[in-house]
């Protein structure tokens, strides 16, 4: 009976530095449309604002970077057409994926359905 107490408490304290190894690696912004710029070119840069009194943050892209206009992804010339059509820009959000080790923006995605 004891050794069966004495192994569970063995693994439970070999699993407890593995739990505590955890560390961010993305954020996720949820931006008003008005406080986004995209890039000119697939490779360069895209500057946002997380709030209204916020500074831009401008942050690369890459042609890596997925563009998802209602859950299709595409290019970044698609999106951009996609997205000038948009009439209300003040109630539309777009969510931006940084990722933090590579700083780079990996994702940019919206619903306008």
């Amino acid at each position: 009976m004891k050794t069966k107490y004495l192994l569970s408490v063995l693994l439970l304290a070999l699993a407890l530095p593995a739990a505590a190894d955890f560390r961010t690696v993305a954020e996720a912004y949820e931006i008003e449309l008005i406080n986004l710029r995209l890039p000119q070119i697939a490779a360069g840069t895209i500057s946002y604002k997380t709030c209204d009194a916020c500074e831009y943050q401008t942050t690369r892209v890459s042609t890596d970077t997925r563009w998802i206009l209602n859950g299709r992804a595409m290019s970044l010339v698609n999106f951009r057409q996609g997205i000038a059509e948009i009439k209300d820009r003040n109630n539309r959000y777009v969510t931006v994926l940084h990722h933090l080790e590579d700083d780079r923006v990996t994702q940019v995605q919206i619903t306008i359905r």
